[in-house]
């Protein structure tokens, strides 16, 4: 079956997240090891809409496996998202002679992935690239652990001016439909309370806690919050409205996607290109790949979609007892 495959074409859509640049690379490499010609699709699916496609070689991808974001960049596209402009993405790859796709992104990029494939018998695999950790099939996507990791330097620095000037800060962190970056962050940072999508939050309970707290001598605060679940703006105020005490907030924004990946990432990302081509050279497509116990995992790309963390609520019991 290996000789169906001559020409792998890559591409990142949706949001970028650090480590997608190292799975392009092992991606790229791995295929040229076989033989396989390889190409690069700009912007997503956007770019494959335009035909905005170039060859990529070895020296491609010299030196990215450090660096953040995707040489490949990244965009929504509306057109795509129809019937017809997957009909038409199909006969442009089919054009280019490419023979089989590769698609870094999350949900809905699987979901664009799965539809070539349904529908027009496209060989693809997809890999997970996004920063909420919010896929089936997989215990990390890549640009997980550097979001984290960022998120958290920050709050590390906001922890030490809450102390020195005695006030609440609440810290907003990316997380849409995902608190999963907000409880990781707020565990590792040993803050005070977290809001997230996943579960409702009492705020009066929390006023409570902080005035009692005051009360007590404690002087400073951390509340993380997940963008989908509430606006650190909004619950700043909230604070300050209710119990009187100064109370300050910093929205981190896109700041979590950027920087160099960590070495958890560039290793996950360097290892599931590398699988997503054996797939393709295998036969085996309309997948997934992840990592399961430190094992390669592989499911149904229809399967792989959005992934809701049953565990938060015991999450959220241990940090409020650690507090």
């Amino acid at each position: 079956m290996a000789n169906k495959i001559k020409k792998i074409g890559i591409l990142t859509s949706g949001g970028d997240g650090p480590g997608m640049n190292a799975a392009i690379r092992s991606a790229v490499r791995y295929s040229l090891h076989f033989g396989l010609e390889v190409a690069g699709i700009m912007r997503g699916y956007q770019g494959l809409m335009e035909n905005d496609i170039m060859p990529l070689n070895h020296r491609s991808v010299s030196n990215i496996i450090n660096r953040g974001g995707t040489i490949l960049k990244t965009a929504r596209s509306k057109e795509f998202a129809t019937t017809d402009g997957v009909a038409r993405a199909a006969d442009i790859l089919r054009r280019n002679n490419i023979d089989a796709l590769v698609a870094i992104g999350g949900d809905g990029t699987y979901k664009g992935a799965s539809c070539l494939y349904e529908n027009h018998g496209i060989a693809v695999v997809g890999l997970p690239g996004t920063i909420d950790n919010d896929l089936n099939g997989t215990d990390q996507t890549i640009g997980c652990s550097t979001a984290i990791n960022t998120a958290l330097e920050s709050i590390d620095k906001i922890r030490d001016t809450a102390q020195s000037m005695e006030r609440i800060f609440v810290v907003e962190v990316m997380g849409n439909r995902s608190g999963y970056i907000a409880m990781e962050v707020a565990l590792a940072a040993g803050a005070e309370d977290v809001i997230i999508p996943e579960r409702s939050f009492d705020y009066e309970t929390m006023y409570k806690g902080i005035k009692e707290g005051n009360a007590k001598g404690k002087i400073s605060w951390i509340i993380v919050v997940a963008e989908g679940a509430a606006r650190a703006q909004v619950v700043a105020e909230n604070i300050t409205k209710s119990i009187g005490l100064e109370t300050r907030y910093v929205v981190l924004g896109h700041v979590q996607r950027g920087g160099t990946p960590s070495g958890q990432d560039r290793i996950l990302s360097t290892r599931l290109g590398a699988a997503a081509v054996d797939l393709l050279l295998n036969g085996i497509y309309g997948r997934a790949v992840g990592v399961l116990q430190d094992k390669i995992n592989v499911v149904e790309l229809k399967d792989a979609t959005r992934r809701v963390h049953e565990d938060m609520g015991r999450r959220y019991d241990l940090l409020k007892i650690l507090t």
